[in-house]
Parts: structure tokens; C-alpha cells; sequence
């Protein structure tokens, strides 16, 4: 079964500020990021467990994939994977 991918405001946020910050440099790079993001958010839909669980909360719904440096954060529902963060993964989760 298909499930619907949300991103939560907060995840779009960060994707974005993430971009942003690359495009002073790259902006081809930056909008490969969107780009990659977006897909392997998509992917999820097939196959939502297919990503590590995350260390921080060792609940096996909570679950992580990597875009190049990146950790995209999702829960796993019965009908939907929600984008809960996007954040570099050299920053612990929950710091600012």
C-alpha cells in the first residue's frame, strides 16, 4: 500500500533554509537538494521502513534517511509518512 507523504512546515523550513544557504555558493547545488530531497521523500511511499531508526529515540516509527549530508526525519503511519525534520547530520538533534 501507497502511503501519502506530509512534510510538516518545520521540515519544509529547514530544507529551505538549507538551500539557501548552499545557493550563496551553488545554486545548481542548492536546487539539487530540493531536488533530492523530494525524491527520496517520495520513495519512502513503497517503502517507508527502509531507513535506520533514528539513535535519539530508538522508536522503530521514527526513522532517517540521508540526502547527501543531510538526516530527512519521518515517522512511519499506518496511511502516511510524515517529514518531521531536515537537518545537517553533524547537528545532534534538538540543538539549535
Amino acid at each position: 500500500m501507497a502511503r501519502r507523504i506530509v512534510w510538516t512546515e518545520s521540515a519544509w523550513r529547514e530544507l529551505d533554509d538549507a538551500a539557501l544557504y548552499i545557493a550563496r555558493d551553488s545554486p545548481r547545488y542548492a536546487a539539487a537538494l530540493i531536488d533530492e530531497s523530494r525524491h527520496a521523500s517520495r520513495s519512502l511511499r513503497e517503502s517507508p521502513r527502509r531507513g535506520r531508526i533514528v539513535p535519539e529515540f530508538g522508536d522503530p516509527a521514527v526513522r532517517e534517511i540521508f540526502v547527501k549530508s543531510y538526516r530527512l526525519i519521518y515517522e512511519v503511519q499506518e496511511d502516511a509518512v510524515v517529514i518531521l525534520a531536515f537537518i545537517h547530520g553533524a547537528r545532534q538533534l534538538g540543538s539549535t
